[in-house]
């Protein structure tokens, strides 16, 4: 059968690029009630993202669990790096030139950053002209190198302890839920990618870490998940209701 030849485009070719670079990761997942979230975002305008919340929950765990905030790095000598603060690595997808691409946003310290502000640099990236985005414009010059070069810069910036950071944070978080779908094993370079599955009528979700086994044992990440249920059920609930608070006694008018 003869068909044809389609080029990959440049954000394709850093997607094949990325693929190179992923690690021997486990998934390990736990099955979470999220009723109170529920409830506390009903009495919202404007709710945030569920994924504004779980950034935040992830961020707030990592906090408590330095092995969280680590990564494998190679040079000068392979070893773990430890960072003082978690930075997610926030992956959406955008339609540029009409083909879909995949972006990333960096929130540095979630953990201490309010849900408003997170939730809001997550709807500017959705919103935004694709071509205002900072995260697009890097990534178009690193995809406009030659692959050798490309490759060169990508192993460096994530081996490279003190400069891995800045460029791919320390967890990333990508999920699908809201098109009825969830990934059940993404690869990722990261230490750590977060997802949630459909949340259903009975308030339960399927949330699960796909972690770097150089880094971190399934036994952290069992741990982990049931810290994040908790800190999801009380942070981030509290959080929510201080803002329904806030919205009610705001006088009329104000902005």
């Amino acid at each position: 059968m003869r068909g044809k030849k389609v080029a990959l485009s440049a954000a394709r070719k850093l997607v094949v690029d990325w693929t190179r670079l992923q690690v021997p990761s486990v998934p390990v997942q736990r099955v979470v009630d999220l009723s109170k979230v529920i409830a506390a975002r009903a009495e919202l305008v404007e709710p945030p993202q569920w994924s504004a919340l779980f950034t935040k929950a992830y961020g707030l765990v990592s906090a408590e669990m330095p092995a969280l905030r680590r990564a494998y790095v190679k040079l000068p000598r392979p070893h773990l790096y430890e960072y003082p603060v978690s930075v997610a690595s926030f992956v959406l997808e955008r339609v540029y030139r009409d083909e879909h691409i995949v972006l990333t946003i960096l929130i540095r310290a979630p953990e201490t950053t309010p849900i408003t502000k997170i939730a809001d640099a997550i709807r500017r990236t959705k919103t935004e002209p694709v071509q205002d985005i900072r995260s697009f414009r890097k990534i178009s010059s690193l995809a406009r190198l030659p692959t050798p070069l490309r490759r060169g810069v990508l192993f460096l910036a994530l081996n490279l302890g003190r400069q891995r950071v800045n460029y791919f944070g320390t967890f990333g978080i990508s999920v699908y839920s809201e098109l009825g779908a969830e990934s059940l094993h993404p690869l990722s370079p990261l230490t750590a990618i977060l997802n949630y599955g459909v949340i259903g009528d009975d308030g339960k979700a399927t949330v699960r870490i796909i972690y770097d086994h150089r880094v971190l044992d399934g036994a952290d990440v069992a741990r982990a998940l049931k810290r994040l249920e908790e800190r999801i059920n009380d942070d981030i609930v509290n959080e929510l209701q201080a803002l329904g608070t806030a919205n009610v006694s705001k006088p009329h008018g104000a902005c």
